[in-house]
């Protein structure tokens, strides 16, 4: 189950308040804060796409970039001993830990297709 929806590329995070007995959510992967909500999932959803639309059309209005720009690294948690075997695996195979990690991430998104 995913907690997602997504319309022209982008991604809003779905949640629930029992307190206030609506779903909320806002666009993710952007430099705004673009929150929406909804009394049911049909209205969260129309509510989702509205804010998707203006979003777009404020970040055009205003001659700024529409998604938020990844400077390519980040930062990475894992247990110290897969940490210890990639950079084993990726020495013996000639290899950088960097790149052993994104042609990984890389393999992973084409097994998806």
């Amino acid at each position: 189950m995913n907690n997602v929806l997504t319309y022209r590329g982008f991604i809003g995070s779905v949640n629930f308040s029992a307190d206030d007995n609506v779903f909320f959510g806002k666009l993710e992967g952007i430099n705004d804060l673009v929150t929406f909500e909804g009394e049911t999932v049909q209205k969260l959803k129309d509510a989702f796409y509205h804010m998707v639309d203006e979003h777009i059309k404020d970040c055009e209005e205003e001659n700024i970039p529409v998604e938020k720009s990844y400077k390519g690294s980040f930062n990475i948690r894992i247990t110290p001993e897969l940490h210890r075997k990639a950079a084993i695996f990726a020495k013996i195979h000639g290899t950088t830990l960097n790149t052993f990690v994104k042609e990984s991430i890389e393999s992973r998104f084409e097994s998806m297709r």
